[in-house]
């Protein structure tokens, strides 16, 4: 890809709003950042990456890539891109995988309970196989 190709990517992608301020809530425990299309976006810093159960001190220390599509916590070493907060997605692929897995273990059903009952009467999982 040349610079030139490079950078109408990235002006394309600035298209659909790029971050002109950026702060943490502390009071709500959000982070608020305001795109230049006049929408603010906010998000609870517990559901992204990096960002859970971080000091309040350092998600208050919040930079903004000179493209605006991106936001750095420097304390953090942690990084966001605003095209994907604004389609839901707070990590990388396989962090948002394996939260979503998390979730979905924990969910309660009649059907997985009544599973997890019959799996239990024939005497739990079966061990793993050696090997």
């Amino acid at each position: 890809m040349t610079i030139i190709e490079a950078e109408a990517r990235m002006q394309e992608r600035r298209e659909g709003g790029y971050a002109v301020s950026a702060r943490y809530d502390r009071r709500r425990g959000r982070v608020v950042v305001r795109l230049s299309t006049g929408v603010e976006l906010t998000f609870p810093a517990s559901l992204a990456q990096g960002l859970a159960g971080a000091d309040p001190d350092a998600l208050s220390r919040i930079e903004i890539s000179p493209s605006g599509l991106g936001l750095h916590w420097p304390a953090l070493d942690a990084d966001l891109s605003v095209p994907d907060l604004l389609q839901g997605v707070f990590g990388t692929r396989s962090w948002m995988a394996a939260q979503l897995g998390a979730r979905g273990g924990r969910a309660r059903s009649d059907a997985k309970t009544s599973a997890a009952r019959a799996n239990g009467r024939k005497g739990g999982r079966p061990k793993r196989a050696s090997g």
